[in-house]
């Protein structure tokens, strides 16, 4: 029986359009180019993960691909799957992607998941039906499959069993260490296919399904990257896996902090750290200028500038060692600590002026799940989209710090010059001219809100799909202006907790109802 994929089909398609290094179109089923792009994924040279490959799908002359699709008959799926597992035996070594068959528009596609391979490098046929056969290493390079030769063979045979940490067994852990309530949470956070029936597979079955288990059916691995996203305390296995949020009242060189930890699966720690920063120590200013309609707004810290720094330390860090990921806030400037620091092959002159590209990934699973969970994007892109932000915003120019051993990597983010002091050191309190303000996204939630409700009720309600967008644009813009507030505050992420409109939010919302 063909897998559902641990992913959402309508994304592939419909949000990462075009064809690139991960994903790729096939307009009808031609074995030889799929074979060979099947065993580029599995050499993923890049360390990205593997890749997608979409049969029946056509595109454009620009990668883009065209509803509906072409499709596949009904009468040709079987013999594709027979055929497929044939071929697939021809690699050298063998290697099988997972496969599913989709209906998308009233057309049949199948979708092959071929992630990076443990037993690289993989040879392919030049032609699988030719009776002389001469095999090949295939790559990915951009949005095309080529043969790897010269130097880039000679690099490819160098990652023979240099698997990434995070895509390697952990023989010491078992199976009732991953938990199925978290793979469950997973999928159903990134609309998989695969959540309506995850509920009724044992975890080996499931965990196979999402990649995080391996080996033989008769002895079980799990993979780290299982652990870190799937397991209540990944820091049994990995120590020093935590967030440390240190706040300095009287400056880095003080006397005082306060500090709190995060620990937990990686996905729920980093947003527990995200938000929050986000209440405690985020905060906008808002200036009225007599002589124009438009407000002067400005943050401390942009939020987005903020994300991209901490998510980018949880995917780069490393989990072997024992030093965990900290967040350093004064009055100067928010810093994200990690070890160790960027690829050796990126010259510090480029690191410090924001140009620095990396053609290798420390952790491709760990990117993998980041990005499903819409934390990450990859390809290189933190270093730049936090410089943008903060330009936007018009704080200083970011600084970006490694020394020549890459023993850690910091990234420093000034406060905006005008921003007021923060005075308090959990509570938040700000000085300056800010006002009572809310945003429309804010004014949405206050006239959707009835009673108490839960989040996905809100979200429900105003026709937002996704929890992350709901919780940055809607929900903790709301709880920080004191318009609504949680039944359960002591336990922000029970399974109970609800939402309610505080006597502040009501009179909001009968402001906003009276302008109608």
């Amino acid at each position: 029986m063909p897998n559902k994929l641990p992913i959402n089909l309508h994304d592939l398609l419909h949000q990462r359009t075009v064809e690139g290094e991960r994903i790729e179109y096939k307009t009808g089923w031609n074995p030889d180019p799929v074979l060979r792009t099947i065993c580029a994924f599995a050499n993923d040279i890049e360390n990205l993960g593997g890749g997608y490959i979409v049969i029946g799908q056509d595109c454009d002359a620009n990668g883009q691909p065209v509803f509906p699709p072409t499709g596949l008959p009904d009468t040709q799926l079987d013999r594709i799957q027979q055929e497929l597992l044939a071929f697939c035996n021809r690699l050298q070594p063998p290697y099988f992607p997972a496969l599913s068959v989709e209906l998308v528009e009233g057309r049949n596609l199948i979708v092959l998941w071929a992630p990076g391979g443990q037993n690289r490098p993989y040879k392919a046929p030049a032609s699988v039906t030719a009776r002389h056969k001469t095999w090949h290493y295939y790559i990915r390079r951009y949005a095309s499959t080529i043969e790897a030769k010269g130097e880039v063979e000679q690099e490819l045979l160098g990652l023979t069993a240099k698997v990434p940490f995070d895509d390697r067994f952990q023989q010491s852990a078992k199976m009732a260490d991953l938990s199925q309530p978290l793979m469950q949470d997973f999928l159903d956070q990134v609309g998989s296919e695969l959540a309506a029936g995850a509920h009724a597979l044992s975890v080996e079955s499931l965990g196979r399904q999402m990649n995080v288990v391996g080996g033989a059916s008769e002895s079980p691995l799990l993979k780290n990257v299982g652990l870190l996203f799937f397991n209540e305390r990944p820091e049994r296995f990995f120590p020093a896996t935590q967030i440390d949020v240190l706040w300095f009242p009287e400056g880095a060189g003080g006397d005082r902090f306060v500090e709190k930890t995060f620990e937990g699966p990686l996905g729920r720690m980093t947003r527990e750290a995200l938000d929050y920063i986000q209440r405690n120590y985020l905060h906008e200013t808002v200036i009225k200028h007599p002589q124009r309609a438009e407000a002067e707004r400005f943050w401390n810290f942009p939020y987005a500038a903020v994300e991209e720094a901490l998510v980018n330390a949880v995917y780069h860090r490393s989990y072997e060692e024992r030093e965990p990921i900290e967040v350093r806030i004064s009055h100067e400037e928010l810093v994200v600590l990690s070890f160790p620091g960027p690829d050796r092959s990126i010259r510090l002159a480029d690191l410090q002026a924001g140009r620095a590209v990396s053609r290798r990934y420390r952790n491709r699973r760990i990117g993998e799940f980041l990005k499903e969970l819409d934390l990450a994007e990859g390809r290189a892109t933190g270093i730049p989209k936090i410089l943008k932000v903060m330009m936007t915003n018009g704080s200083p120019a970011p600084v970006f710090e490694s020394d020549e051993e890459r023993t850690a990597f910091v990234i420093r983010l000034p406060i905006h010059a005008r921003s007021p002091v923060v005075s308090g050191e959990v509570t938040g309190e700000v000085t300056g001219e800010v006002t009572g303000e809310v945003t429309g996204e804010v004014e949405k939630l206050l006239l959707a809100l009835n009673g108490e409700m839960p989040r996905t009720g809100l979200q429900l309600a105003l026709g937002l799909r996704h929890e992350d967008n709901f919780r940055k644009l809607y929900l903790l813009p709301a709880l920080e202006a004191k318009m609504v507030e949680m039944t359960l505050p002591a336990v922000p992420r029970s399974s109970k907790q609800r939402y309610r409109l505080t006597a502040l939010g009501r009179q909001r919302r009968s402001e906003i109802e009276g302008r109608r």
